[in-house]
């Protein structure tokens, strides 16, 4: 009788007594693939390399968050209360209007916020309005003699005629005022035929904005033998999850991931333009159509309504006082509001702390910048963490967005000079606007998300299990984890906010 051994037998008779790899298992190859022989010094917790890998919370901190039942959100803003506009001096003097004699001729091109396309109905000049008019020839009173269209007829007060100075939105117009004769009505004298003369009323411009959520979809899903397995390696998750269970991590890492997408698109998205490869047509499941698809970010709000500065030396933005100066000049042109959250990069922030730092007289000895005096026995403080200069507060705080590398940090890096986003200007507080799908006005913060939900279905976070796993759903072997959400971001007053890049 013979006995003929087994091919996967885990030891083989030696002549000696010693370990070798022919009479122990094999843990460095074949199907074992174990480490070795000897019990290792296991560490099983596993090592957090990266600190916190979620960048959630910005808005959360900035913003507030409202239900909405629509599929679009509009608002209205207050437009401003002055009559300013740009255009150029299109001629000396006799011009083409009736009755405009030797009097200088002024087109407005556009107001001051850029909006052009102007007749005699939709801008506010009207006749006997005294003006300001400012180019590069000076600054010069005038009284408004007729209005065509957007071409008016000024006289100056102290000179016969204004000079030509045709450069595109190089003359700036400013109706401080207006003077009447004795006795003079709201119209011109008897005899004029042009009625586009008539003096109306002004009617405040209805300045609309709109923007359309997105539907942002995510799953997760294990078989329902692996969800039974145990590992040797003890996960850590950013929710707070523990144990040897692997697919506990995965589900963690998938939900964070998803709650960072959903902050990630509400900075990042832009609507689509009309005749993109985008426009509704290619996307399954969308509806055909330019303008479904796509909602408008908070950078790309900023860009479109808002306030861009790009720094001096094309590296960092609002990083010495000359630049801040800027800055602070710009607010005052819009809303003036007083106090700002500056959420940056690292390098602006450390930038800013080198600005401040050298404002110190002692600063070049590095014993004295700080917000308390700082001595020998404590840490030196060489950072800050506000200012104010001129009636503005400033806080800052750092972005981890713009400084990690897996997000906008390694976009930034391979971004071309004064393209990337170094920081964002945010005003605090509140404003009030008339919203029209609640029908009267209301303040809210400068920004916050809209999401969808009624007393049917709550879209804000939307999570549900389903599979064989637990509690059963389906006759499919495995769990599926699914995530979903719809909302988008409103940007108020988008005019107060800095993009810094």
């Amino acid at each position: 009788m013979s006995i003929q051994n087994g091919l996967l037998l885990n030891s083989v008779p030696a002549s000696q007594k010693q370990t070798l790899a022919t009479n122990y298992l094999d843990f460095t190859s074949g199907d074992n693939d174990w480490a070795q022989q000897y019990l290792p010094d296991l560490m099983e917790k596993e090592a957090e390399v990266f600190g916190p890998r979620t960048i959630s919370g910005f808005l959360s901190q900035v913003g507030a968050e409202e239900s909405m039942t629509s599929d679009q959100v509009v608002w209205s803003e207050q437009s401003r209360l002055h009559l300013s506009y740009t255009g150029n001096v299109s001629s000396a003097a006799g011009g083409a209007n009736a009755g405009g004699g030797a009097t200088s001729q002024i087109t407005i091109e556009n107001d001051i916020d850029g909006t052009s396309g102007f007749t005699a109905a939709n801008h506010g000049i009207r006749v006997n309005d005294t003006i300001i008019v400012s180019n590069s020839d000076g600054v010069f009173k005038c009284l408004v003699t007729l209005v065509a269209d957007e071409v008016i007829d000024v006289a100056p007060y102290g000179q016969a005629n204004l000079s030509a100075n045709t450069t595109t939105d190089g003359t700036t117009i400013l109706v401080y005022g207006s003077e009447f004769g004795k006795g003079m009505n709201y119209t011109l004298p008897a005899g004029t035929t042009n009625t586009s003369d008539q003096r109306g009323a002004n009617e405040p411009t209805f300045k609309s904005f709109s923007n359309k959520p997105i539907i942002m979809k995510d799953y997760y899903e294990i078989s329902g033998s692996d969800t039974s397995r145990v590992g040797w390696v003890e996960i850590s998750a950013e929710n707070g999850q523990s144990g040897y269970l692997w697919y506990l991590k995965a589900e963690a890492d998938t939900r964070s991931r998803f709650t960072d997408y959903i902050e990630m698109a509400m900075l990042e998205s832009e609507l689509n333009v009309v005749g993109s490869v985008a426009d509704g047509t290619t996307i399954t499941g969308s509806a055909a159509g330019a303008g479904n698809v796509g909602t408008e970010g908070l950078f790309a709000a900023v860009e479109s309504r808002g306030n861009v500065a790009t720094g001096i030396n094309g590296v960092n933005a609002a990083t010495d006082l000359a630049e801040f100066d800027a800055i602070l000049a710009e607010f005052d042109k819009q809303g003036a509001i007083e106090e700002y959250m500056m959420f940056v990069n690292r390098s602006t922030s450390l930038a800013i702390d080198d600005m401040l730092a050298s404002m110190n007289s002692y600063g070049a000895g590095g014993t004295s910048y700080g917000v308390f005096n700082n001595s020998e026995d404590m840490a030196l403080n060489l950072g800050f963490s506000g200012f104010r200069r001129g009636s503005y507060d400033f806080y800052k705080s750092d972005f981890r967005y713009l400084n990690d590398k897996a997000t906008r940090g390694g976009i930034n890096d391979a971004a071309a000079a004064g393209s990337a986003i170094r920081g964002v200007l945010i005003p605090a507080g509140t404003s009030s606007v008339y919203d029209q799908t609640v029908g009267q006005s209301m303040k809210r913060p400068f920004l916050h998300v809209r999401y969808r939900a009624s007393q049917t279905d709550d879209r804000r976070m939307k999570t549900w299990v389903t599979g064989s796993v637990g509690a059963a759903t389906s006759a499919l072997d495995a769990m599926q984890l699914h995530f979903l959400t719809e909302r988008c971001l409103i940007t108020q007053g988008a005019n107060n906010f800095m993009l810094l890049k």
